[in-house]
């Protein structure tokens, strides 16, 4: 799961992701990194801890940490929560093997082709709320075809 600083939107997914897995009693490592290091070690944004906390998901012990070269080797697929990061993501590939893991997380939970899960950073409360909410419909998704 990757975002931008790695303490909003791609915490809350990994966190979903591992719920909804958990639900399924399925086990798969779950990780999630930011493109950007400004926030390396940090939790994440409180706001996302309670929007997660809200629906019983915890992800109140993760820690920030930056997308390395060694992930698009190390995981079978990485999720983008837009295209900016997917840009990114896309450029530190070097090879075709580890394009192809890359996905734009909404449109491989089927969701819907080019949409993008919005950065909540700036935002209210009800906008990390949303981003739950569509995270969580994407994950369900992505969980079954797990």
């Amino acid at each position: 799961m990757v975002c931008l600083g790695n303490i909003c939107r791609s915490p809350l997914a990994e966190g979903i992701l591992k719920a909804r897995l958990e639900e399924l009693n399925k086990t798969v490592e779950i990780d999630s990194a930011g493109t950007g290091g400004w926030h390396i070690g940090a939790t994440p944004d409180a706001r996302s801890i309670k929007a997660g906390a809200k629906k019983h998901v915890d992800i109140s012990n993760q820690k920030a940490r930056k997308l390395q070269y060694k992930d698009l080797d190390y995981y079978d697929i990485i999720f983008v929560m837009d295209k900016s990061n997917y840009a990114d993501v896309k450029a530190l590939a070097t090879s075709k093997e580890q394009e192809e893991k890359i996905h734009l997380i909404l449109e491989f939970g089927n969701i819907g082709k080019g949409l993008e899960v919005p950065d909540p950073y700036y935002g209210t409360e009800q906008d990390f709320d949303a981003v739950f909410d569509l995270l969580d419909t994407a994950c369900r998704d992505i969980a079954k075809k797990l």
